[in-house]
């Protein structure tokens, strides 16, 4: 304090002097100008005239004249400046001195009030003029000590304790070398609340301990606070740098006032100072006002979401908080967790519908034996509620539920069984078991421990395997004794060429000792003992190459051998799965010699079919000849061409016509069924107009209608058209129906003629009320030479229906008949539209071009 008001005195004093002797200065100057002036005007007023040496003379005593008045004039100069300057000088000094005083008066004044604000506050000075001197110390010493000793006040470590101490004796170091001023609150080893400041003052350095309470003393905690906030905020900035996080501070209008450089470079800036400037978002704008509103309305906002870093999509684990002054957030990168957890969880699907698809009940427990993991086996075997399996209970809970439903095992000692059971905690190896329990069941239970504790059962229900055991057993045993009984000779041989099993009847067959062969003997010795007794040895030779053949080339292969003893033998070698081969032997001789009986005998029928066929159709074709002759000459003699018939001969004569047409009718028909019995019978496809079809059938059946005095009656629907078919052919169909139908009616009834189209397909109807076929006769109505009088005056061959079913099938339809006794029948016939498109392929049918070309 003594050094900075000195140096203000110096100063103040220094620039006074300075002003009053330059205008002392000037003042003299300016007098003795003043002087010079007025003694030069008295020398200049002298102006009389003088001849040439008074004149000189004159000069001569004016020259020296004038120097010694210039002398007296400027001694009187010097004196009168020098009386000038000490009246000036010594006015200057006096007013100095006065203001010296008045600001020594006014120094003093603020010394005293320093001092006395000094001593009012309970404080310590200390002030080092240089590092390396003595400080001076003044103060309340009873802050820190009972003794007021100064020496004390630098030894820190008497009344701090040794943190405080060390961090004041730094901060003191720094402050004396480095002029680094500190501010500390500290509390003392008495207990009180103390506050340290250092600084520099005008090259000295000042520190002040002074006590703190009240506000002050708030002030203080406030600061060393603010202090830990200032250190904890940079540690964590620090660790925030550090960590590959971008993280963000904002204010209360949302703008970004701090990042770390992990934020900067997600948001493609330079630095963290230019994500500022430019307000660089990690988030889209939709995100960023979730969180805004999240932040303002719970103070929160956590969210998984993507940004894209670095033309990346990344996902990141945001969250942004309230702050007082607005908000913070941190983003966590966990695209490579997400994306591990994705397909961690990828793989546990896939890995649970694996289990699930199991047959094998799975169950995991974990190492606190609670239930992890189960499949659907699982379920299906143990009846168990899913909503008790989804607790996760322990292996314990689930033995004693398991034992109070009866599906244990049935136990004399039921803990000490469980103890057992929950041993496979802490086995080392898997183990295996069979538990039998009381429905039945047989169980096939693993227990295998996971390597990170815990254990995982495997339950096999193997019931059907022990019953396919017994199963197997039971039937080797039976096939042992299906084998022994079988006339069939069978053997097996197996890879290796050698016998594995045979059975007495192929021992019988090729004449072996049971016990030789019962020694397993090979292939090729069993050849040498068979093929002498074999007229073709070839062919047992075949037989046993397929058994000693590579797997490769082994095919089954047939032979039939006959023995020298007469014998015939059918013999076959079949490669069975494991390799071996099976060789059975059949004595086949009664059959064939009973094939053989029946081949000859085939023969002869087939001959005696053809020569029956051969015989129909020359007789046919012979009686067509005379019927034609007897028709013309029936028809001229009728008709009067040679001569009148009285009316007995004409009757006479019609009955001849009836019975030639009809004859021939006949004949026709079996030629018909025999060209389509040898597969000559060709149709002659045409568009035919099914009314014009029906009325020549009609008109066909004339003459019968009215002997028979029935009525024939035709309906047809709107649009029926035409079909592609054998004209003649449909006719006959009709005809013979018709024919039919009023051979079964009785006089007054009406036969019915109906045709319709139904969608691709023409079908035609021919009812009649007659007295209907027997159920007994329904089978036979369509075979040739089958006739049912049934009390009706039909008498035919019985070819009618079969000619009606032939002709229909050759153009790909179906006839269907429908009749009761006493109700009448109704037969359907049902053509296509387009026979040619039924079987295009069909040999039987030729098109109206190939007709023509034909004819």
């Amino acid at each position: 304090m003594r050094g900075f008001s000195g140096a203000g005195r110096s100063g103040i004093g220094g620039r006074t002097r300075r002003f009053d002797r330059s205008r002392a200065a000037k003042a003299a100057a300016g007098l003795a100008l003043y002087l010079l002036a007025g003694a030069l005007a008295c020398a200049q007023d002298v102006s009389q005239p003088l001849d040439a040496p008074a004149r000189l003379a004159f000069d001569m005593a004016s020259a020296q004249a004038n120097v010694a008045g210039l002398a007296i004039l400027t001694l009187m100069l010097l004196a009168t400046i020098t009386a000038v300057l000490h009246l000036i000088g010594r006015r200057i000094w006096t007013r100095r001195v006065r203001e010296l005083e008045t600001e020594l008066a006014r120094t003093n004044a603020k010394l005293d009030r320093a001092s006395l604000m000094l001593r009012s506050e309970s404080q310590i000075l200390i002030s080092w003029e240089r590092p390396d001197a003595e400080p001076t110390i003044e103060g309340d010493f009873a802050l820190i000590a009972d003794s007021p000793l100064p020496s004390r006040v630098l030894g820190f470590g008497a009344w701090l304790d040794p943190a405080e101490a060390a961090r004041i004796e730094e901060a003191t170091g720094r402050l004396l070398t480095r002029g680094e001023a500190f501010a500390a609150a500290v509390v003392s080893l008495r207990g009180r609340h103390l506050e340290l400041d250092g600084r520099p003052v005008s090259g000295s350095a000042v520190m002040r301990i002074r006590d703190v309470s009240g506000e002050r003393l708030q002030l203080a905690k406030l600061r060393d606070q603010f202090e830990r906030v200032e250190g904890a905020l940079d540690a964590l900035r620090r660790a925030l740098e550090a960590a590959d996080m971008p993280a963000w501070t904002r204010d209360a209008g949302g703008r970004i006032v701090w990042c770390n450089s992990p934020y900067a470079r997600a948001v493609d800036a330079p630095d963290d100072q230019a994500a500022i400037d430019k307000g660089g978002e990690l988030f889209d704008p939709a995100m960023r006002r979730e969180a805004a509103a999240a932040v303002k309305e719970t103070g929160a906002w956590s969210r998984r979401t993507s940004a894209v870093v670095g033309g990346e999509r990344r996902t990141f684990d945001a969250v942004e908080a309230r702050a007082a002054a607005g908000s913070a957030g941190v983003a966590r990168d966990i695209s490579e967790i997400a994306a591990l957890k994705a397909e961690m969880e990828r793989n546990e699907d896939d890995y649970s519908r694996m289990i699930d698809r199991l047959s094998t009940a799975v169950a995991i427990f974990d190492k606190s034996k609670r239930l992890t993991l189960y499949n659907a086996a699982y379920r299906q075997i143990w009846p168990l509620e899913p909503a008790f399996l989804d607790q996760g209970p322990s292996d314990g809970e689930i033995l004693d539920s398991l034992r109070a439903k009866r599906q244990l095992p049935e136990q004399v000692d039921f803990p000490a069984w469980k103890a057992q059971q929950l041993n496979a905690y802490r086995a080392i190896e898997p183990s295996e078991t069979v538990w039998h329990l009381p429905d039945g069941r047989a169980l096939r239970v693993v227990t295998a421990p996971n390597p990170k504790g815990g254990v995982t059962y495997l339950y096999d229900d193997a019931t059907q395997s022990y019953a396919l055991a017994s199963q197997v057993n039971a039937l080797t045993h039976v096939q042992g004794e299906t084998l022994d009984a079988l006339k069939e000779g069978v053997a097996a041989f197996g890879a290796d060429g050698r016998m594995k099993l045979f059975n007495p009847a192929f021992a019988a067959l090729w004449r072996f000792d049971p016990a030789v062969l019962s020694a397993r003997p090979h292939i090729d010795e069993i050849a040498r003992a068979c093929k002498p007794l074999c007229r073709k040895p070839e062919l047992f030779d075949d037989l046993r190459a397929m058994i000693v053949d590579l797997p490769d080339h082994r095919q089954s292969r047939t032979a039939r051998i006959e023995r020298t003893d007469g014998l015939i033998l059918d013999c076959a070698a079949l490669p069975l799965p494991d390799g071996a081969t099976l060789m059975t032997t059949l004595d086949v001789t009664a059959g064939v010699n009973v094939e053989r009986a029946l081949t000859e005998r085939n023969q002869a029928l087939v001959a005696a079919e053809k020569l029956r066929n051969d015989f129909v159709n020359h007789v046919s074709y012979e009686l067509r000849t005379p019927l034609t002759n007897i028709i013309g000459f029936t028809q001229l003699l009728a008709a009067g061409g040679v001569g009148p018939l009285n009316p007995k001969q004409l009757e006479y004569a019609g009955f001849i016509t009836d019975s030639s047409h009809a004859l021939l009718a006949i004949i026709d028909d079996i030629l018909d069924l025999a060209s389509i019995d040898a597969g000559a019978l060709e149709l002659r496809l045409e568009d035919v107009d099914v009314a014009e079809a029906m009325k020549a059938a009609a008109a066909g059946v004339q003459d019968r209608l009215s002997d028979a005095a029935i009525e024939l009656r035709i309906v047809m629907t709107d649009g029926v058209g035409s079909l592609s078919a054998d004209g003649r052919r449909v006719r006959q169909v009709l005809f013979n129906l018709l024919s039919n139908a009023i051979n079964y009616s009785e006089a007054g009834q009406t036969v019915t003629l109906a045709a319709m189209r139904r969608g691709s397909e023409i079908v035609f109807k021919v009812s009649d009320r007659g007295r209907g076929i027997p159920p007994e006769m329904i089978d036979r109505v369509f075979d040739r030479f089958e006739t049912f009088p049934n009390g009706s005056r039909h008498r035919g061959p019985g070819l009618g229906l079969s000619i009606v079913r032939e002709m229909v099938e050759l153009h790909h339809g179906r006839v269907l008949i429908d009749t009761a006794p006493r109700e009448g029948t109704t037969v359907t016939c049902i053509f296509p539209v387009d026979a040619t498109a039924a079987l295009p392929a069909s040999p039987q049918l030729a098109a109206p071009s190939e007709q023509q070309s034909a004819q």
